[in-house]
């Protein structure tokens, strides 16, 4: 049982979410518009984080914002808070509204072995979870959630403002996708320094702010970011430039006017997760969210 004296002075979970988005984003000001504060009030909450906690978590400069070595281990107790706190409300909320049978669930196509998991699983609880599977990039997936056409999602960050989320994941990005009569195409390695265009799959862009530049000069990131990799791979063949990939696409595509070729750069990756509107949740979608986690956990 958790000792409730030191819940007396712990910190709001609102500083919390705070620090973790600041720290998702590396900026106060897309963490901001991420939880429709003012940055003002961002950097208020994350400076009284600090003071509570005695310790500086970001080292700040005019252009960048980093963690410091204890918020980088704090980041994942953050998360695991919010995740709960996530949990609970939702919880909370389905057990004051009558349960309905059977839930959508949207997924990104790269991880949708996964989702067939996840499904199988609670396909096999008694009584049984029906789970419809429909297959959908980032923004249709933003659209079936905020128009109630799907029970949850599992897709990439950035998740869809005042929404709750669970069970966190990585897809690490190994490979790079260039035209097959690209020079690239033949290396044996490849690193972004030598991509002049890059194709970034949505939430990957911040990471990669900063990128180092080319032999040719600043690295050059197409205007769009890409919602479906697998679907993206034909603005590859067509010249529009090179893009990071997982293992599950190079596995999975085969043809002629595309290459892989794998990456240097090591930390490249997609954060994906189960992601749901917080009203009135269900008996089901709870069941999804503990099917997702276990899933995880094997």
């Amino acid at each position: 049982m958790p000792d409730t004296r030191l819940m007396v002075d712990a910190p709001p979970l609102r500083d919390i979410a705070c620090f973790a988005l600041v720290a998702r984003h590396r900026s106060f000001s897309r963490a901001a518009a991420g939880l429709g504060m003012s940055q003002p009030a961002v950097s208020q909450a994350v400076a009284r984080l600090e003071r509570t906690l005695g310790l500086r978590l970001f080292d700040r400069t005019s252009r960048d914002v980093q963690l410091t070595d204890a918020g980088r281990a704090l980041l994942q107790h953050a998360e695991a808070v919010l995740d709960q706190a996530a949990a609970f409300t939702a919880e909370a909320a389905r057990l004051a509204v009558p349960s309905t049978p059977g839930i959508r669930l949207a997924y990104a196509p790269l991880v949708g072995g996964f989702a067939a998991r996840v499904a199988r699983r609670l396909a096999a609880r008694k009584p049984p979870v029906d789970v419809e599977l429909r297959p959908a990039g980032w923004q249709a997936a933003t659209h079936e959630l905020t128009h109630g056409l799907s029970s949850a999602a599992l897709m990439n960050t950035p998740f869809p403002a005042g929404c709750a989320s669970s069970a966190r994941f990585h897809v690490p990005l190994t490979h790079l996708a260039v035209p097959s009569a690209d020079p690239l195409s033949s290396a044996a390695r490849v690193s972004l320094a030598q991509v002049p265009s890059l194709l970034l799959p949505r939430g990957l862009r911040p990471v990669l702010t900063g990128s180092p530049t080319t032999a040719c000069g600043p690295l050059r990131l197409a205007p769009e970011a890409v919602d479906d990799p697998l679907a993206a791979i034909d603005l590859v063949a067509a010249g529009r430039g090179a893009l990071p990939v997982a293992q599950l696409v190079v596995d999975t595509v085969r043809r002629p006017d595309v290459r892989f070729v794998p990456l240097v750069d090591t930390g490249l990756r997609l954060t994906f997760g189960l992601v749901w509107p917080p009203e009135r949740p269900s008996e089901d979608l709870m069941a999804l969210v503990q099917a997702t986690q276990e899933v995880l956990r094997r």
